[in-house]
Formats: C-alpha cells, structure tokens, sequence
C-alpha cells in the first residue's frame, strides 16, 4: 500500500486509497507512486499540528535546542545531497546539476535559521518607572499551512519549514502534486532525527482538495503560499474568514533594464539568465527585456543568435544547458502565449517551437525572444513562466524606470550600467522587492524575499522572514502594585450615594 502522507509522526496513505503517478517531463518516465490527500487527510493533518502545538511539545523546547536540530537537518541534507538532488531533478526535468545548487541553497537556509532561533530573546521597554519592568517577546504564531510550487519544490519549501520550526511552530505541508518526492525524503529527515510527532505533516495531493482546508480551517494560524496570482487571491479570501495570518508570494513580470553604457558582454549573458534559468519556470526571471534603443538592434542579435544555440535536454543528459517545461499542457499555454505575442505585434526572432526530433518525448520548449514589445501587450504585462523573452526600449532614465514600473507586480528586477549614479536613481526608484545592479538572480537568504504591489504580502527569508512566523506579545508588570484612586473607594462615598438595599 502506498504511504507517502505523513501524519502525527506515521507514514499512512491517503483516507481515500487514492494515488498519483509521477512522471518525469523530460521523457514522460514513471519516477513514482504517491498517496492522493483529500479534504479529509488535510482536516486530520491540521488536526495533529493542533495537538502538538496546544501540547508545547515543540514550542517549548529551548530555542537554542531548536536551532541546534536545524543544523541537524542541514547536516543530513549534505549527507543525503545527491540522493534528494537526483529526486528533484526527476520531478522536476530540471538539469541535475541545478538540482544540487538547489540542495546547496536549501541546506544554507535552514544553516541561517537555526542561527536566528536564539538570537532575539526580545527587548525591554523604557516605561519611565522603575517599579515597572515591560518588554517585548516572540512567541511562535501557532499551526502553519505551507502551500509550495512545482518549480523549486524543497527550496521554496525550506524558506518556510526552516523559520516556521525555529520559531516553534507546528505546521502541515502541502507540496506541489506533481513534485513531491523531495517533501516527502525531507518529512524523513524529521522523522529519522525524531522530530516530535504531530509537529511536521505532510499531505501530497491537489491544490483544490488537499490544499483548500489550509486556507480555510479556523484551527490554522497562518498559511504561507508561494505560486500564482490567481490562486493566491482565493486562498487570501478563505483565509480571511478566521482572518488568519498569510504571507504570499505571487511571482513577477521582472523588468531587466540594460543602459547603452553597461558591460555589453556580460549585460547579453546575463539577460540569457534571467529569462532561461531553469525554462524562465522562474517567478524572478527576468523575462522583459527593456534595453536603450542605440544599441537595441546589436544587443537582441547577439541575444538571439545565443539563445538559439542554447542545448536542451533532460536531467542527466551533460550536454544540456536548460531542462523541459514541467507538463505538456503548461508547454501548451506557453505555444499559445507565444502565439498571443505575434497576434499583438511582436517579431518572433527566435524559439516559439518544441525542440527537435530528440524532444518529442518531453515538454520541452525552445528559448524564444518576441521582439518589438510594447507597454499594455499581453505578453508584457502577463506571465508565461517559460522561456520567453520579450524586448522592449528606451530613450531616457526616466522612460526607462516608468516602462520597467508598469506592472502590477513588482518582485524583482535589475539595471545594468557602468555609471553609478544612474545605478544608484535606478535602483531606488524601481518598485520591486529585489532590485539587483549588473547581476541577475543571486539571493541571500539573510536578506529578505518578497514583493511589491500583487507579488505578494510579507517576506520570505532574513529577518522578516523568520519574523513572519512569529507574534510579538508585550508583557507589563507592574512589581509595585496600588490602589489607582481613579475611582473613589467605598469609604469615601457619602452614605447618600450608597446603593440602597
């Protein structure tokens, strides 16, 4: 029987019997049968993380403790690293090589959360009495739904697992139902360094049914969500019933903006990473190209005629410099946005095609450029999430920040120029969470990561990250109490006054 939830501390399958077959994108092979959650297995994983919180089990173990099995986890990962590396890549089609700086990414998230899980005990607050101790402390928020995507599925994980435990919180996961394997190896780990039960749950299965008590279940405390615009809106209006915490990463329309003055060479590679890192499956890719017009035409030929020597091919494959889509019908939503592109305008300089003969039995989408863009197109302001780059100019600064701005997303971006000063306005006047100056797509996870506008509510990672799980409560003792006299005491009420019996 097929057993990949995991529940209370015990690998059970879905109540339903229910499974789903895994495949991998890259040649539709079979990677894996997983149990199919419903509504009901949801219900009884929020139900553990309940029991568990509500006991302290986990929240009140010293948070340097906490912090300590953190390491413990990244430590096993390293250990585990090709092993979960190798499972993502299956899942996920993606080149296994990006799959192990994936592995290295998530064991240094959890490294920096288990530094942060001691290290703000809180802080006295001057009263201006010194009968009156006050401070504030940090209390975990309580029973965490986390809703990951399919295009990182440990790391978007991690960014949520790692802060949620070392606050001590308990929570339920709900992975992406198409990639799930490296969910389930890392609710092992927990397992195997025996987290107690009831803290961690894991749930595999469909958003609408596994996914959908997280948001709407009164004994949640706060829902983490990283994926689409549309999906995000819902599940913040069903959280609002119990008005919940929520923090949402709602993914980007990231404006990489090249001034005629910046390194040419490295502006050209750069721009080939940020839209096709990963098959622009990306939520911070750099997919609107807006570049100033004199040296347009040299910038998208050299662009162009790099992205058509671009190799595709599957995870193992060690000639191959990007992966397929996650699913024919997600390459089929990309064709028709490509499609949408040309109806409106634009020149397809490159791409728009499914590959080669050696493709076929993959979701595999060549690197496109769409040439010729312009502001209020339908592929400027929507997402495709693949490999589509399209081309946008301009004259001056200040088209180059209104162009880039007009969004309503705002996640990241970057500008490219050797003049600091124009680096320095730039920068500031983007309207985007992560703004980098002539790079593209490093992160830190000191540093926080999230959105403006519709990219979302909250920060993953840094300090807000870790704050987003927890709830700041001011404590005020008065050590010297008295009687206020802001009422007059029985005493001194004139006997007139008294009430009659």
């Amino acid at each position: 029987m097929t057993a990949t939830l995991f529940i209370n501390g015990q690998w059970v399958p879905a109540a339903s019997g229910e499974t789903r077959t895994i495949t991998c994108p890259a040649d539709g092979s079979e990677v894996g049968v997983v149990s199919e959650a419903g509504a009901d297995d949801a219900v009884a994983a929020i139900a553990a993380a309940r029991r568990a919180f509500d006991s302290r089990v986990w929240a009140d173990v010293p948070a340097g403790e906490r912090g300590d099995f953190l390491l413990k986890v990244a430590d096993q990962l390293s250990q585990r690293k090709d092993e979960f590396a190798r499972a993502e890549a299956l899942d996920t089609g993606k080149r296994l090589v990006e799959a192990e700086i994936d592995m290295d990414d998530i064991i240094a998230c959890f490294r920096h959360f288990a530094k942060l899980a001691d290290a703000d005990a809180g802080r006295i607050v001057d009263a201006g009495d010194p009968t009156v101790i006050s401070k504030v402390v940090y209390e975990p928020v309580g029973v965490c739904g986390m809703i990951t995507p399919w295009n990182f599925p440990l790391l978007q994980a991690a960014w949520k697992l790692a802060p949620a435990l070392a606050a001590g919180n308990s929570l339920v996961l709900k992975p992406a139902e198409l990639t799930p394997h490296t969910s389930i190896l890392v609710m092992d780990v927990f397992d195997s360094l025996e987290l107690p039960a009831g803290v961690a749950n894991l749930v595999t299965g469909a958003g609408a049914t596994a996914g959908a008590p997280l948001s709407s279940h009164p004994d949640v405390d706060l829902i983490s969500f990283t994926g689409g615009l549309m999906t995000g809106k819902k599940i913040a209006a069903a959280a609002s019933e119990t008005v919940k915490k929520i923090a949402l990463e709602l993914g980007g329309k990231n404006p990489n903006v090249v001034f005629a003055d910046a390194d040419f060479d490295a502006a050209v590679d750069n721009a080939l990473n940020a839209g096709f890192t990963d098959s622009g499956q990306v939520c911070s890719a750099g997919v609107r190209l807006i570049v100033e017009d004199s040296i347009k035409e040299r910038f998208v030929n050299e662009l162009v005629r790099r992205a058509e020597s671009i190799t595709m091919g599957g995870p193992f494959d060690a000639h191959a410099e990007t992966g397929p889509l996650i699913s024919a019908e997600h390459r089929q939503k990309v064709h028709a946005y490509v499609q949408k592109g040309i109806e409106e305008g634009c020149t397809l300089r490159c791409g728009g095609h499914f590959g080669g003969e050696e493709h076929t039995a993959g979701s595999f989408y060549a690197p496109t450029v769409l040439d010729g863009a312009k502001r209020g197109m339908y592929v400027v302001t929507e997402e495709s999430f693949g490999p589509v780059i399209t081309v946008e100019t301009f004259t001056t600064e200040e088209e180059a920040i209104a162009i880039a701005n007009d969004t309503v997303y705002g996640l990241a971006g970057a500008v490219w120029t050797s003049d600091s000063g124009i680096a320095h306005r730039v920068s500031s006047r983007l309207r985007h969470g992560t703004v980098w100056v002539n790079d593209y797509h490093p992160y830190l996870p000191q540093a926080e990561w999230g959105g403006f506008k519709q990219s979302g509510i909250g920060r993953e990672l840094g300090l807000a990250g870790f704050d987003e799980y927890r709830e700041a409560k001011h404590i005020y003792e008065n050590t010297k109490p008295s009687v206020t006299g802001w009422f007059r005491m029985p005493s001194d009420i004139p006997a007139a006054e008294l009430p009659q019996t």
